[in-house]
């Protein structure tokens, strides 16, 4: 799989602007603020059918004007694919695929594998568990169709539960019968984002602590640890026993909606006690896994956006990206650099074909 080419109108900074791409590595230098990343976010928006870096969908059309269009053609088993992304303000965004648009986009996830490595992607461990949580549902969510749906169904429901937690305590009332609906519902559903949850991180961890390995050299002990209340007890169970303390609060305490994922060194988390450079190469081992996590499940060697990487980096670390480029382990690079000279001299090295772009 790979993107021929990328059309972009009114998007961010840009007003108009189309890229030719190599099959192999796509380089975007330049000075900061002249929109690198922006065009590394559209490719993201392609595949996501959002921002990578600002939710606010709206946010991403162009100061002063009314719409965003992306158009992208792209090439996946022999077959040529055309994938249009736009958004008018006071309007729903649209999503389409060869013409054809989404009823939902959850039905799109997964077309376009993709993995972008980010200093954004920092966030990871400094913010709270939903951000660890998205991380875990994104990448199940490009293979198990399912899986969007039942996050999608459990949301609603919580939504539900919570808004009737709030209606007991402002009519001073309460009806255990209704409530109960909602607690099953939810018991089915979470019980099964659980267990899926549990049974990717099996497969994932092995391959994350491979790419650790290979990143530091170095016998330093990582984990991922997967958090839940369900570990402990059933979610009816929980949902029971926590009724009062739901009451209380007006909203639903416990559920697979406060799973977190913790990152740790040496059983300690690295948000404390690791170094920056601990931190980073943890972060690249987490998403070098997530790229050969969705390559051995799809068949497909994800898109891979690396986003101003290289100042973030060590000379052998750099090394050991472009070890893995020329061990063909990966598919299409896109790679946003500051540093024109210092590009060149590291697509050189790998012997492959690529472009750069001059913005």
């Amino acid at each position: 799989m790979h993107l021929n080419k990328i059309s972009l109108f009114n998007y961010k900074n840009f007003s108009e602007a189309s890229f030719d791409f190599d099959t192999k590595i796509n380089c975007f230098v330049g000075k900061n603020g002249i929109g690198k990343t922006n065009v590394l976010d559209a490719i993201y928006h392609l595949a996501y059918g959002k921002s990578y870096f600002n939710p606010l969908a709206v946010q991403n059309i162009k100061h002063g004007e009314e719409f965003f269009v992306i158009d992208a053609e792209l090439e996946k088993n022999d077959r040529t694919e055309q994938i249009v992304c736009s958004l008018k303000k006071g309007q729903k965004k649209i999503l389409k695929r060869n013409g054809k648009a989404y009823d939902k986009f959850s039905d799109h996830i997964g077309f376009i594998p993709l993995v972008i490595i980010s200093p954004a992607d920092r966030d990871l461990i400094v913010e709270g568990s939903e951000t660890r949580r998205k991380f875990m549902d994104s990448v199940i969510s490009q293979l198990d169709s399912t899986y969007l749906h039942e996050l999608i169904q459990y949301q609603k429901i919580i939504l539900q539960r919570n808004a009737l937690l709030k209606y007991f305590a402002l009519n001073h009332t309460f009806d255990n019968d209704t409530l109960s609906i909602y607690n099953e519902q939810l018991h089915v559903i979470g019980q099964s984002i659980f267990e899926k949850r549990k049974d990717f991180l099996e497969e994932f961890i092995p391959i994350f602590n491979i790419h650790h390995h290979a990143i530091t050299g170095s016998e330093e002990t990582v984990q991922l640890v997967y958090e839940s209340h369900l570990f402990e007890k059933d979610l009816l169970t929980l949902l029971q026993e926590s009724i009062n303390r739901d009451r209380a609060l007006h909203y639903t305490s416990t559920g697979i909606h406060k799973d977190d994922l913790s990152f740790e060194i040496d059983s300690h988390p690295i948000k404390k006690f690791g170094s920056q450079g601990q931190q980073k190469s943890f972060l690249i081992a987490l998403k070098l896994a997530q790229f050969e996590f969705l390559k051995k499940q799809s068949g497909v060697k994800p898109l891979l956006l690396f986003d101003d990487i290289f100042d973030k980096l060590d000379e052998t670390r750099v090394a050991k990206i472009i070890e893995m480029v020329n061990s063909e382990t990966f598919g299409q690079l896109f790679i946003s650099d500051t540093h024109p000279e210092r590009t060149e001299a590291i697509v050189k090295s790998t012997h492959q074909s690529y472009k750069i772009f001059n913005l």
